[in-house]
C-alpha cells in the first residue's frame, strides 16, 4: 500500500509505506515516526540555523539540498545567504518547529546539517567541531582511540567538549564557545587543536587533508569552520538501517558502535532525557595563545589545493 495518507500538525504525509533505501526494510513511515518522536531533542540543534538536508528520492542517488524548492509552503521560515562559490543568494530553511520537521520528513529528507552559527550571528559560531574520520574498513575502535587524543588536547589547553557518533563511521567532538568568538578565531583554534591531537600520537592521528597522505591513520578534520555545516545530534544518516548521530559519554565510547543507534532504537533512549544537552559543557572562552598558534597553521583545503597543483605539475614534467 504505497499511497498511505496521514495528516499531522497540518502537514499531509504521503506514501508512508514506500521503502526508503533500496534493499532495506526501512520505510518512509519509520523516518517520519522517528523524527516526530525525537522532535524535542533534535529541534534545539536546528533552530535558527540555516539548514541543509540530504534527501533520498525513489530511484535516485542521495543529494544535498540547500536552496528551498519553489513549492515550499509559505509557513516554512527561511533566510537568504549569499553563496560565494555559486555567486547567488541561497534560500535556506530554518527548521524551528514540529510542522517544518514533518514537512522535511515527508520530502524524504533523511539527514539534517545545520550551520555552526545562528542566523542572527552568522560570524559568531556557537561551537568548534573536530570531525574524526577513520580509514576505509578500519574498526570503530581506532576512532575511539583518536577521540581520546582530542580529549587530551582539549584538556591540555583548559577546554572541554562533548562527543557523538557521526552516524556513519566516525565521531564528532563539539566544543561550545563564548558568544563573542569570531569565525576566524574559531577556525584557527580548531586547526591548532587538531595539530595538538596529531602530535600526541602521529602514528594514529593525522591532519593530512589529502587522502593518499593519511597512511592508514584517523583523519582529524579541522575544516568544519566558517560557513560549514555538521550533521545534527539525533539526525539519521543515509546508511542501511538508518543509523543516527548519537551522543555518547567519553568513558562509554569504547563500549558502543555506530550501529547501536538507529531510528528504531534511539526514541527509547531519549524518551525522558536529552543526552546531548546533558553532555555539552557551558560555552568557553578560547585561549588567546591557542588562537594565535592556529593562525600560523595553513588552512587545510587551501594547502591541499596548492599541493595538488604542485603534484600535477610534477607528474606532467615527469611524463
Amino acid at each position: 500500500m504505497s499511497g498511505a495518507e496521514e495528516t499531522r500538525d497540518g502537514v499531509g504525509l504521503t506514501n508512508l509505506d514506500q521503502p526508503l533505501l533500496a534493499g532495506g526494510d526501512v520505510i518512509k513511515r519509520d523516518l517520519v515516526d522517528y523524527l516526530d518522536a525525537v522532535r524535542e531533542r533534535i529541534l534545539p540543534g536546528l533552530r535558527d540555523r540555516p539548514l541543509s538536508v540530504i534527501r533520498l528520492l525513489r530511484g535516485q542517488d542521495p543529494f544535498m539540498q540547500k536552496n528551498l524548492p519553489k513549492y515550499t509552503p509559505d509557513w516554512v521560515r527561511r533566510t537568504s545567504v549569499w553563496a560565494e562559490a555559486s555567486h547567488r543568494q541561497v534560500s535556506y530553511a530554518l527548521c524551528d518547529d514540529r510542522r517544518t520537521l514533518l514537512w522535511f520528513a515527508n520530502q524524504r529528507a533523511i539527514e539534517y546539517h545545520p550551520t555552526l552559527s545562528t542566523v542572527a550571528h552568522p560570524e559568531h559560531p556557537t561551537h568548534l567541531v573536530l570531525d574524526l574520520d577513520p580509514p576505509e574498513g578500519e574498526p570503530f575502535g581506532l576512532v575511539v582511540r583518536a577521540a581520546a587524543l582530542v580529549r587530551r588536547a582539549l584538556d591540555d589547553v583548559g577546554l572541554a567538549g562533548a562527543v557523538k557518533t557521526s552516524g556513519a563511521k566516525g565521531v564528532h567532538v563539539f566544543v561550545p564557545v563564548d558568544p563573542a568568538t569570531t569565525a576566524e578565531a574559531a577556525a584557527a583554534a580548531t586547526r591548532a587543536l587538531a595539530v595538538h591531537a596529531e602530535r600526541l600520537d602521529p602514528a594514529l592521528a593525522t591532519t593530512a587533508f589529502i587522502r593518499e597522505d593519511r597512511g592508514g591513520r584517523v583523519f582529524v578534520d579541522a575544516t568544519r569552520a566558517g560557513g560549514a555545516t555538521v550533521v545534527a545530534a539525533y539526525s539519521p544518516r543515509v546508511r542501511p538501517g538508518l543509523p543516527v548521530s548519537f551522543p555518547v559519554a567519553w568513558d562509554d565510547l569504547d563500549g558502543v558502535t555506530p550501529a547501536d543507534f538507529t531510528v528504531r532504537t534511539v526514541p527509547a533512549l531519549v524518551a525522558d532525557r536529552d543526552p546531548w544537552a546533558d553532555a555539552l559543557p557551558a560555552p568557553q572562552r578560547l585561549p588567546a595563545d591557542l588562537v594565535a598558534e592556529g593562525r600560523t597553521i595553513p588552512v587545510a583545503r587551501v594547502q591541499a589545493m596548492h599541493e595538488g597543483k604542485r603534484r600535477a605539475r610534477a607528474r606532467r614534467a615527469a611524463s
